[in-house]
């Protein structure tokens, strides 16, 4: 029995070519059937009892053109008491700035003023100093700080690590510092007592000149000399041997202590010799004379009171 070959049947069928947009069936269903059924229904039943749209009743319209006029009021006496008032506001602005620049003129005129008698009454104290002070009068004036010197010195500059949050073991470790990499005035106090110990004849820190009276202190983060604020950097200038001084104070305890802020707190300092270096008079002097009683020299009147020069 000869056996004929089958062939099987072909069971595909023809693939039903599918949307474009089969893959976003949300979005399609979305953007047809943008209003919900129920929303739908809603509108329907309030389009067949009248009660969509416009109100239909004469009450209901007079009660709508009343909220339309009341708003429209409203809107329009807020936009008037805007306009009105902003050359008012406008005005005031104006006199408040002109009053600022009035008080700052003012207060430049009296420091102009202040500056101007503080120097008269220096160079005053100055030359009664020189003219009453016997035959030491020029060096007595000198060592007072009286007179402005020049000479040969050091030029010593300190300032503030460039980041003000270094920190480590030694000398400043204590509560009170914020931030130990900032120069602080007991740290000018020990400098300046270093150099006056190296043998230095005269001192200024930033063009303020020092004398044995003078008071290095901290208000807030400023460092006062003589109750005026210096910023940093802090420019020292001491008259002197400027080879020797600047070995004696590097040597020194209170050089060490320098020494010991730059390696430990980033505090930045240079020492320099110079050829010559000049230092102003000292601002204002107070001077005080002392004469002796005709019953002891033991007692003694003074002039005036306060801090000065005896």
């Amino acid at each position: 029995m000869c056996g004929m070959s089958q062939q099987s049947p072909d069971r595909s069928t023809p693939a039903r070519r599918s949307r474009p947009d089969a893959s976003m069936s949300l979005l399609t269903n979305v953007t047809e059937h943008s209003l919900d059924e129920g929303y739908a229904e809603a509108a329907a039943r309030r389009a067949a009892d009248g009660s969509a749209g416009l109100p239909k009743t004469l009450r209901s319209k007079l009660g709508l053109a009343a909220g339309l006029v009341l708003a429209a009021v409203v809107v329009t006496v807020g936009a008037a008491q805007a306009r009105v008032e902003a050359p008012v506001r406008a005005k005031e602005r104006e006199e408040l700035i002109q009053r600022i620049e009035d008080g700052t003129e003012r207060s430049d005129a009296l420091e102009e003023s202040v500056e101007r008698l503080r120097r008269e009454v220096g160079a005053a104290q100055r030359e009664a100093l020189e003219k009453h002070g016997g035959s030491q009068g020029e060096l007595t004036a000198l060592l007072a700080g009286a007179t402005p010197v020049h000479g040969p010195g050091v030029r010593l500059v300190v300032n503030d690590a460039e980041s003000t949050e270094a920190g480590g073991d030694g000398p400043r470790e204590s509560s009170s510092f914020a931030d130990s990499g900032r120069v602080r005035d007991r740290d000018m106090q020990r400098v300046v007592n270093g150099l006056w110990g190296a043998g230095a004849e005269a001192v200024s820190i930033n063009g303020q000149r020092l004398t044995a009276v003078s008071a290095i202190r901290r208000a807030g983060e400023a460092i006062l000399v003589d109750n005026r604020p210096l910023a940093p950097p802090y420019t020292v200038l001491a008259v002197g041997d400027g080879q020797r001084l600047r070995q004696a104070f590097q040597n020194s305890a209170d050089g060490q202590y320098l020494k010991v802020l730059q390696d430990n707190y980033g505090v930045r300092a240079s020492i320099s010799a110079q050829d010559r270096v000049d230092l102003p008079a000292a601002p204002s002097l107070i001077i005080r004379n002392a004469k002796p009683l005709g019953g002891g020299g033991a007692e003694k009147s003074t002039a005036d009171t306060g801090k000065g020069i005896s």
